[in-house]
């Protein structure tokens, strides 16, 4: 008989329990970095902002898919999916940094669907490769 912690019923509802918490930490994180409120925005139907921070969301689920998949203790996925989103938000930085005429966020707020779009995408597609690379 398996201990109570190794039962797979208790450690995907502690991986799942633990992924949810990191994203909601994660997502007020990049509330503070964006100079616009996103659930405000999206509650005032703002579309740019919705795919920007749909893709964000994606981007860390897909980051913690690939640590829960690539290690055995939920320490190391948490871990893991630190540093994974730790280098999506870079990539966020580096977004903004190389589109020097215009200001991102500003873009995204004055719902700019094509930065948003991008800016969803550059997230998923950031995070396939982060998600490949963690260990």
């Amino acid at each position: 008989m398996v201990g109570f912690w190794e039962n797979t019923l208790v450690e995907t509802a502690a991986r799942y329990s633990v992924s949810i918490l990191c994203l909601v930490l994660f997502l007020a994180v990049f509330e503070l970095v964006t100079s616009y409120k996103n659930w405000e925005e999206i509650k005032h139907g703002n579309m740019s902002v919705a795919m920007a921070t749909g893709g964000k969301i994606f981007g860390i689920a897909n980051i913690f898919r690939y640590s829960i998949e690539h290690n055995d203790t939920l320490l190391q996925s948490i871990g893991w999916g630190m540093f994974g989103f730790l280098l999506l938000l870079i990539g966020y930085f580096i977004f903004e940094f190389l589109t020097p005429t215009y200001k991102i966020d500003g873009e995204i707020a004055a719902d700019n669907r094509a930065v948003g779009f991008i800016s969803m995408v550059i997230s998923v597609g950031l995070s396939f490769v982060i998600g490949a690379s963690i260990g």
